[in-house]
């Protein structure tokens, strides 16, 4: 790999993750708002990473391979946390489950088209679903020391369970004639 802004921009996402983790597991309001900053410090790179690599021509083998890998490894591992530490509970459980199964059903389909070269480009609704994940998310890690803010953040997160269970179906109808076949 040939170190460029957008490659560090990507892997400086997954090196914030074990900071993000210790913030979060400790109980203090403290850590939950420098770890909030933390995520949005890397949540910036994810939007960064890209608008980088277009504009300043960094589009590399290692970048297109390693970006949506570390987009799945962030998001799975913050929402896990935020159940671990009761961040997210109850019912409420449920669109971490919805926006998994999305996640990964998904890259799955990606997975299976691409050697039959076909792409199933990010759409902007599932750019908005992105943008509505990121923001609940937040407020959810400073959701117990912010009253306004768990609520915010728990109707996100529902919302964003809803987008995300949109745009995968929206996904899934657009490979369907490539999953089921003529053969």
């Amino acid at each position: 790999m040939i170190p460029n802004l957008a490659n560090i921009l990507t892997l400086g996402r997954l090196a914030l993750l074990p900071f993000i983790i210790v913030l979060l597991s400790l109980p203090f309001g403290w850590a939950a708002w420098a770890c909030l900053t933390l995520y949005a410090a890397a949540a910036v790179t994810d939007f960064l990473d890209g608008w980088v690599a277009r504009k300043y021509d960094q589009i590399t083998p290692f970048g297109t391979f390693m970006d949506p890998i570390s987009d799945k490894i962030f998001v799975v591992t913050i929402l896990m946390m935020l159940i671990a530490v009761d961040r997210i509970s109850g019912i409420f459980v449920l669109a971490v489950i919805v926006i998994l199964a999305r996640e990964f059903t998904v890259s799955g389909l990606r997975e299976f088209l691409g050697p039959k070269e076909v792409k199933l480009p990010v759409t902007n609704l599932a750019k908005w679903k992105t943008t509505v994940q990121m923001i609940a998310t937040g407020c959810l890690i400073v959701g117990p020391y912010d009253f306004t803010l768990q609520v915010i953040g728990l109707a996100g997160i529902t919302a964003a369970a809803a987008l995300t269970a949109y745009t995968g179906w929206l996904y899934v109808q657009s490979a369907k004639e490539h999953i089921i076949g003529t053969e």
